[in-house]
């Protein structure tokens, strides 16, 4: 069984322990990088591929004669054409619940940082700030505790599910669930408009498609509270760039925590990329990248490799 990873630097920095992987695939290939370009040439004759984020295309998947199966490194799915895999009978599966532990450590630590204001006050410790000051401590960044504030959850999934449970467990806040956007009504949910309008933190956690797409603008983002926090560690075009620094610069939101862009590394550049943005963290896709957590992704590809391999089903969403 001739097999490939594709990209499998983005989950190892040779820090990582592939023996599951060399198991479950004896003949496969580890490739550091592969230019989207470079795909169907090195996919050539090859049953199973792994990757990441490289793009599976229809013209691909149906040019590969070999091809039977896709693991993926991710949840996310919308970088493969699923229906040319289910037309061509090519299964794909995904791993799930891998990395939750170190986005929810992400997901605090970015909220609590905002919160504390943490940036302004050790930038105001070291640049002389705080040694002109007339008092022992310096109060012009306004801090608040979270203890009561409604946390706002958008994709009630595994990730939304685990960041609700420690935020109410360790901070105390109260979790509200938006409603799906066109989905049936649930019970407990809120319109997600509603929700922006009263949460105190939203949180993003609901997959990339044609109804999520931008699905905060600028007129979402309007309806939020002035003091309030967002955080996304889902993906990038869920969010508005340029409507959301607008909102920041202005002060009309609290503060933002962005761990995902539309574009991957950011080559032609991106309006949230500006260092004068205020009460803004940027961090290069990271939240999901805990040692742990990408080990579990390697074992986690291994064990859906191994199940189909014996006619099963594990993982697969095709």
């Amino acid at each position: 069984m001739k097999s490939i990873f594709l990209d499998y630097a983005t989950v190892s920095a040779g820090d990582l322990d592939p023996a599951s992987l060399l198991a479950a695939a004896p003949n496969l290939q580890l490739r550091e990088l592969t230019r989207q370009d470079e795909v169907a040439q090195y996919i050539d004759g090859c049953e199973v591929i792994l990757l990441n984020k490289l793009q599976i295309t229809r013209e691909i998947i149906f040019n590969s004669k070999e091809l039977k199966l896709i693991a993926l490194a991710a949840t996310g799915t919308n970088n493969i054409d699923l229906e040319a895999a289910k037309e061509r009978s090519v299964a794909v599966c995904n791993i799930r619940d891998y990395c939750s532990p170190s986005v929810v450590q992400h997901v605090l630590g970015v909220m609590l940082s905002l919160t504390h204001r943490l940036s302004a006050y050790s930038r105001d410790a070291i640049d002389g700030t705080w040694a002109k000051s007339r008092h022992f401590t310096i109060l012009s960044h306004p801090i608040r505790e979270l203890k009561g504030r409604v946390l706002g959850i958008v994709g009630w999934g595994v990730l939304g599910q685990a960041v609700a449970k420690a935020c109410e467990a360790a901070l105390g806040m109260e979790v509200r669930i938006a409603q799906r956007e066109l989905g049936e009504k649930q019970p407990g949910r809120v319109p997600l408009d509603e929700l922006l309008a009263t949460a105190d933190v939203i949180s993003l956690h609901c997959p990339l498609n044609d109804q999520t797409r931008n699905l905060l603008d600028a007129r979402r983002l309007s309806l939020m509270k002035s003091d309030a926090l967002l955080i996304n560690t889902a993906r990038g075009a869920l969010v508005d760039p340029a409507a959301l620094a607008d909102a920041l610069r202005a002060g009309r939101l609290g503060g933002a925590a962005i761990d995902v862009l539309s574009q991957e590394p950011p080559t032609d550049g991106n309006p949230l990329l500006d260092s004068t943005i205020p009460n803004l963290i940027v961090t290069p896709h990271t939240a999901w990248a805990a040692i742990e957590a990408r080990q579990r992704c390697l074992d986690e590809m291994a064990a859906n490799i191994r199940d189909w391999r014996d006619g099963g089903r594990r993982g697969r969403v095709v």
